[in-house]
């Protein structure tokens, strides 16, 4: 359980809920209220779990009518946050670095992605990057407030990066590289492995086969 009281599975299955609740608003002009069955039989999910997860952010489902679609959205958004502006950085511009650097999704959470550093010079889309050196990064990071560090780097110098980040007084981090960071109880850390994942997909495949 997390601190709040909210298992990590629930946590994770909100982003799922609150992109659904956007789409059903903004692409299917859906208004009013929308249900637990509907919510549940549009992701393919237990309807008991739906109503369990939506239970930790809001109380306010009505017998036979369900939730309104304007409060549950808001509600799912001050619990993750999205309400609450955060700053980012990305360290690494590389393919993936430069695809997560140019993402406009990450704004309808309430994060952005306001600078870019990599071991080479250059640009994206016209837009300088920063030169990464522990000098530029800590100097950059003692004067503007940042809230996530992205790392995007090779594996021989992420821990490197994410020292620098941790000292700086970063204390979270989406990290992409592909080793497990070694970091103070009180800094969090996102491990995403993209070959991990798509070798359980590729196991999966083989073995209906």
């Amino acid at each position: 359980m997390l601190q709040n009281g909210i298992a990590k599975s629930v946590l994770n299955r909100l982003p799922l809920y609150l992109e659904y609740l956007i789409d059903l608003k903004e692409i299917e002009g859906y208004t009013g209220y929308v249900s637990a069955t509907k919510i549940a039989t549009d992701l393919e999910l237990g309807e008991v779990q739906v109503r369990k997860d939506l239970a930790f952010v809001c109380k306010s489902g009505k017998p036979k009518l369900g939730y309104n679609l304007d409060a549950l959205t808001e509600r799912i958004k001050e619990y993750l946050g999205c309400n609450e502006p955060k700053k980012a950085i990305i360290v690494g511009l590389g393919k993936l670095g430069s695809a997560l650097f140019g993402y406009e999704g990450f704004e309808k959470y309430g994060i952005h992605i306001v600078e870019g550093f990599d071991l080479e010079n250059k640009e994206y889309e016209h837009i300088p990057i920063k030169k990464f050196n522990k000098e530029n990064l800590k100097e950059f990071l003692k004067n503007e407030s940042i809230d996530i560090g992205i790392i995007c780097v090779p594996k021989n110098v992420a821990q490197e990066v994410c020292d620098i980040l941790v000292e700086m007084n970063i204390s979270a981090i989406w990290n992409f590289a592909p080793i497990r960071l070694k970091v103070p109880k009180n800094v969090l850390v996102q491990n995403e492995n993209l070959a991990y994942s798509l070798s359980v997909i590729s196991s999966i495949i083989t073995n209906k086969q």
